[in-house]
């Protein structure tokens, strides 16, 4: 059944990826429309974030945020798949990082560096950097059940040069990274909720108690890598500029958490400046009336 659904849905995929700009973000509308007026997808959690996070914002203000992230967030999934067909050329010009040179800087220097992204404008087209640098690019994600379309987002996020690890393998592959030859950048989304067996450090997010993923905070500490925020804004419809941003240069002598929290503070400025292009639909508080485990840190 899995293959045959991905027999049915990948060359629809393809013309979608192969359609005219022009053409293609007037379909992104056309989904908006389905999506929000008829579908509803995920609206009421989707409201219900927004008002958790901006109580002082009225009704007609949350409605807007909420139809301006719909339309953001069908964009975002349309473009992942423009990049089945998107040429090398087309990719680095709709989305360019604008400190460039200090990345070609920490190239030079030969060192291995983390770097924290978030559900945040555009973090599908972020492996764009792979096309400029000498860094082997590793990404880290969460495998989907249908195997075919894993292997598709798998063979997405990997076509631009990206290495793509899935998360429960992520820690032996870095650590073994470490006797090879060659330059990695380890990129991980840091902003989901994790479950809460692993909820071990609480902290405020937008103003709210939730646990937070340690991961990349623990894995940079390990290897002594420099730590750097994948900062990304959208400049307008199909254009993006990322600059990546120093969170810390010392991560052995660093207090634990204080990376996580600086990286938490950047992408709430980002959120509360514009908050249409966070990712609403994910339940991201859900855990923030639950009781705390046991030996659990609270910030």
């Amino acid at each position: 059944m899995q293959l045959l659904t991905y027999a049915l849905v990948y060359p629809l995929l393809w013309v979608i990826s192969k359609l005219p700009w022009k053409l293609f973000y007037a379909f992104s509308t056309f989904i908006f429309i389905i999506i929000y007026y008829v579908a509803g997808y995920r609206k009421k959690t989707v409201t219900n974030n927004l008002k958790l996070v901006f109580p002082e914002k009225k009704e007609k203000e949350i409605k807007k945020i909420r139809k301006e992230f719909y339309k953001h967030m069908c964009d975002m999934f349309l473009e992942m798949i423009k990049s089945i067909s998107i040429s090398d050329h087309e990719m680095k010009k709709r989305f360019k990082l604008t400190n460039l040179d200090d990345l070609l800087e920490l190239e030079a220097q030969g060192e291995n560096i983390m770097v924290f992204m978030a559900h945040y404008a555009s973090y599908e087209w972020s492996n764009v950097v792979d096309l400029q640098t000498k860094f082997q690019a590793v990404g880290i994600y969460k495998p989907i059940d249908n195997k075919y379309f894993d292997r598709l987002i798998h063979k997405i996020r990997a076509r631009f040069g990206s290495r793509v690890i899935s998360s429960r393998d992520a820690m032996k592959i870095i650590t073994d990274d470490q006797s090879k030859e060659g330059l990695y950048m380890y990129a991980l989304v840091s902003d989901q909720s994790p479950k809460m067996h692993n909820a071990m450090y609480w902290t405020d997010f937008l103003g709210i108690k939730v646990p937070t993923f340690l991961g990349a905070e623990v894995l940079a500490k390990r290897l002594d890598l420099k730590v750097f925020y994948l900062q990304v804004e959208k400049v307008k419809r199909g254009f993006y500029e990322a600059t990546l941003v120093p969170i810390e240069s010392d991560t052995q002598s660093c207090k634990d958490y204080s990376i996580v929290k600086k990286y938490l503070r950047l992408l709430e400025n980002q959120i509360i400046n514009k908050p249409e292009y966070y990712l609403w639909s994910h339940k991201r508080w859900k855990h923030r009336n639950k009781a705390i485990p046991q030996g659990a840190t609270i910030d």
